[in-house]
């Protein structure tokens, strides 16, 4: 398959993006792994995508197709088992659902599916490919011959070297206890686990108690994000036009910087979304 540049699904306004809606896209070569895209946004300032890799799918680089980019990005598991491998350095990260990794530009990047069934993985992605961060970016980088999928150096000095591992990781596993974690100031209802804070990009979990909200908020970047669970309602009271939308699971939402907005649990447990914003600041 010729490499093409991904679509890019862009929007003006607030936009609830239902999950029926997602523009569908396939990337890759035979040789090197074939990968399911269904990208929610790509604006100027951030991309969200979902990927998907059947039971034994795989990406690697080819020449045509190189994975390394000008971007900070956070991969968020969904379901399944992902192997997250630096060919270049011989790095192994692995996250199950829930969990994620987080890695920053010019990091050489391989993707696995480790486990039995379809793995998704939520991807945020910042500066995003319309800055030229995407292919144009990887065809100027040198290209790795020599794939490694294990650090052996470390191997007959584990797990007394543990500490010097994790100082020279490229990629982070992020599960729980590695969140920053934050409770709502205003209304206590909510709590947020920040994944990356970088100036390119902050990614984020977020959960709603049962009919409870959060603050009025906004951001000096765009924001997507993306349902796990529950219902949730986002109120947008300066969009001009519709102003109240209602989410489920799978569902995407696109809010343009300096966009005020808040959000609403309706429904029964607790609602949970994540969230990517670009360029990058800490949340207000």
């Amino acid at each position: 398959m010729a490499y093409k540049p991904s679509p890019r699904p862009v929007f003006d306004r607030p936009s609830h993006i239902p999950y029926d809606k997602v523009t569908r896209h396939l990337w890759g070569e035979e040789d090197a792994g074939l990968v399911d895209d269904w990208i929610y946004a790509s604006t100027d300032n951030i991309h969200q995508l979902v990927f998907g890799l059947q039971p034994g799918g795989f990406f690697k680089h080819t020449d045509a197709f190189r994975t390394i980019f000008g971007a900070d990005e956070v991969m968020y598991v969904i379901s399944g088992t992902f192997g997250l491998a630096n060919p270049q350095t011989g790095e192994m990260q692995i996250a199950k659902a829930g969990e994620a990794l987080f890695f920053r530009k010019d990091t050489w990047h391989h993707g696995f599916n480790l486990g039995e069934e379809p793995v998704r993985v939520l991807e945020y992605f910042a500066p995003p490919p319309a800055k030229g961060t995407s292919g144009p970016y990887a065809r100027t980088k040198e290209l790795v011959t020599n794939s490694q999928y294990a650090r052996c150096d470390l191997v007959g000095r584990w797990p007394m070297d543990a500490g010097s591992e994790r100082a020279s990781r490229t990629i982070h596993p992020m599960r729980d206890t590695d969140l920053l974690w934050s409770l709502d100031q205003e209304t206590q209802g909510a709590y947020t686990g920040l994944y990356c804070s970088t100036e390119h990009l902050v990614a984020g979990r977020t959960s709603i108690l049962t009919g409870r909200r959060t603050g009025m908020e906004s951001h000096g970047g765009d924001e997507c994000l993306y349902v796990l669970s529950g219902q949730l309602n986002v109120h947008v009271p300066d969009a001009g036009g519709q102003v109240w939308f209602e989410l489920n699971p799978r569902d995407g939402f696109y809010i343009p910087a300096g966009c005020r907005h808040q959000y609403y649990n309706m429904g029964q447990g607790k609602a949970e979304f994540v969230f990517g914003i670009a360029p990058g600041e800490a949340p207000r």
